[in-house]
């Protein structure tokens, strides 16, 4: 549950005061040490068990947890795959079963983790090849054994039926997934921004991810040089993101040349809302992401997004005309896409973020996918009611 594990423990936290707040109380356990401190206060339990062995994760004791507790719950929701979590659940269940007591039902959210392109990425060969042994020995029974699968939108649950061989779950269910609505926009949060980045003018594109290879920032930067070489007066492009690592630097690197990019390091708390509302756009195009978070903060500060088709909530962006989705991932379609945009009245541009904040409340708004996780969780337990 550590904040810096990513999105996964993040879409926890935001979803678990909104169940709350609709009579579903929760326990959180995790395999984090018993003295991890995470740096901020959750309020609900969170039973620490203690780190697993290799990155599988392995941990008897997170088994002997579920046999002594699995009592006292209705549902255990399983999030993200991989790691023994699973197994560990299936082989409580097993036991369990025999004794005749009470059963839980179990659900699995894989959180985008069953999505084909980890199995096909160039760089992921021997990630692919254990994530097929753990699957044949460990994850498909766990997965196909489990009462429902719930994924966090339609693209993710078409797409996990390509993965692997043998995927046969009960039940495969789109129960959504949302972000709570942003801080409402202060002189403070642009003021905390410009404060970092002194340099950037009032017009800009916004990049805000991890720079890493998966993000296509590459592409992006190679696009946007090519646009600047051919078209005055576009806006700048901003690159927020953790600078400390090889791949970072590279990219620096290669951006170097060009005076309108504008690497400002990783943004938080004000500053990086400041980020988003100052922005004219927000730019990610990804190899892959399940949800993408900062999107959905994008769209939710009225900012209109332009993504892939690799982004798994490309479907429900595209339908509202909300941003752009770029059908190729090549430096020509990202680049052809830009100066569109750049082409675009700003009526137009601010019309289409408008857009962009309606589909964030219709559609990815914690407070409204709650009740929808919530009324799933009740039709999968009702049989047994």
């Amino acid at each position: 549950m550590s904040p810096l594990s990513g999105g996964t423990s993040q879409a926890i936290r935001n979803i678990i005061p909104n169940l709350e707040s609709l009579n579903v109380k929760n326990d959180v356990v995790c395999l984090d040490a018993k003295d991890q401190d995470y740096g901020l206060k959750d309020n609900f339990n969170v039973y620490k068990i203690g780190k697993g062995k290799t990155s599988y994760q392995y941990s008897p004791l997170l088994t002997d947890w579920f046999l002594k507790k699995l009592q006292y719950y209705d549902v255990v929701v399983v999030h993200g795959i991989w790691q023994y979590a699973n197994y560990g659940i299936y082989k409580a269940i097993k036991k369990v079963k025999k004794s005749k007591s009470k059963l839980p039902k179990v659900i699995i959210m894989p959180h985008g983790m069953l999505d084909p392109y980890f199995q096909k990425a160039a760089d992921r060969k021997w990630k692919a090849l254990r994530n097929e042994i753990v699957w044949r020995l460990t994850e498909k029974k766990a997965i196909n054994a489990a009462d429902a699968v719930f994924f966090t939108c339609e693209e993710e649950l078409n797409l996990a039926r390509t993965t692997f061989r043998g995927y046969k779950p009960k039940l495969a269910i789109n129960v959504g997934i949302g972000i709570p609505n942003p801080p409402a926009e202060t002189t403070e949060m642009r003021s905390a921004f410009k404060l970092l980045s002194p340099s950037v003018p009032n017009n800009y594109w916004l990049f805000l991810s991890r720079i890493h290879p998966k993000k296509g920032i590459d592409l992006l930067i190679t696009a946007y040089n090519n646009l600047c070489l051919k078209t005055r007066n576009i806006p700048d492009l901003v690159i927020a993101g953790p600078t400390h690592s090889l791949y970072a630097e590279e990219m620096i690197a290669l951006a170097k040349d060009n005076s309108k990019i504008h690497f400002v390091g990783m943004l938080s708390g004000k500053a990086k809302w400041g980020a988003f509302y100052g922005c004219q756009a927000y730019l990610l195009p990804s190899h892959q992401e399940n949800f993408g978070i900062a999107i959905v903060e994008a769209m939710a500060c009225e900012k209109p997004v332009l993504i892939t088709k690799n982004i798994n909530i490309w479907r429900e962006i595209q339908a509202d005309n909300s941003g752009w989705i770029l059908e190729d991932l090549t430096v020509a379609s990202i680049e052809q896409q830009l100066q569109e945009i750049a082409a675009l009245p700003v009526a137009k541009i601010k019309q289409t973020g408008r857009q962009a904040k309606q589909t964030f409340e219709d559609k990815f708004n914690v407070r409204n996918q709650s009740k929808i996780f919530v009324a799933t969780l009740n039709n999968v337990i009702k049989p047994e009611c």
